[in-house]
């Protein structure tokens, strides 16, 4: 690694308050490379050998089982995954794959491991990175067992125009196909639940969507801070636990 990764590594979180002792064991083998998009990382059941972070670029998460298959997550930076498999040293339960050209960071999982008995500080940002994706997994499970299809696509378009910077036209950031399988539904039921939100203001070209009636729309969705993370896009790296602490008390009415 260049001298200059080593400082954007440095910069992120989960490193930010480790040791330079740690920091240096932990990056001694490691690797940061771009892959081109439809680049398979890691398959289900797969040995873990490294932790990976996405500093640039978009990862899907799958799962399958008796040949389906569906999207867990879309991971943008910075995200580390399968860090859960890497702290038990056991077999991953996802495969990864890359959407578009992404920068990667592998972290040797031994060295990982090693670094979190040495070093309490590592230890606890691990713990909360792990913390904050387990909190984000409470979310999506909630949104999937509380709501509805349509609910569930106006609650991720309302999420989408906030991150996207607030205008009332954006482009969706995935596929349809690939839409459908994260919100839990099939191409159709999708093209169908859009075509209900047009009785609420939602209007589609494409990728573009336009929300035309953002009042209508949250009253049918009925966001909350309880599910949903509306935290807009800020500057710098932002890890799971990061994300997971906003809103902070006096941002809860503006989250929701």
């Amino acid at each position: 690694m260049r001298p200059a990764d080593l400082d954007r590594v440095r910069a992120l979180p989960l490193f930010s308050d480790c040791s330079d002792a740690t920091f240096r064991d932990v990056t001694a083998g490691a690797f940061l490379q771009r892959f081109p998009p439809g680049t398979t990382l890691l398959l289900e059941g797969d040995q873990v050998d490294f932790l990976y972070v996405l500093l640039d670029g978009i990862v899907e998460l799958e799962g399958t089982w008796n040949d389906k298959e569906t999207t867990l997550s879309i991971l943008k930076p910075v995200s580390t995954f399968i860090l859960a498999a890497v702290v038990l040293d056991a077999d991953g339960l996802m495969t990864a794959r890359t959407l578009e050209r992404s920068d990667i960071l592998m972290l040797s999982g031994e060295a990982i491991r090693r670094a979190m008995k040495a070093d309490a500080g590592f230890a606890c940002a691990v713990a909360e990175e792990l913390s904050g994706c387990y909190r984000g997994l409470v979310r999506t499970l909630k949104n999937q067992k509380l709501r509805g299809g349509i609910e569930r696509l106006a609650n991720y378009l309302i999420t989408q125009k906030v991150r996207l910077g607030g205008e009332p036209t954006f482009t969706l950031p995935h596929e349809k196909r690939v839409l459908a399988s994260l919100l839990g539904m099939t191409p159709e039921n999708l093209s169908r639940a859009f075509a209900t939100l047009t009785d609420y203001g939602v209007e589609t070209k494409g990728a573009e969507v336009t929300i035309g009636r953002p009042a209508v729309l949250e009253r049918l969705a009925k966001p909350t801070p309880m599910i949903d993370n509306h935290q807009p896009v800020k500057g710098g790296p932002t890890g799971k636990a990061q994300r997971e602490r906003w809103p902070v008390a006096g941002d809860r009415t503006q989250a929701a």
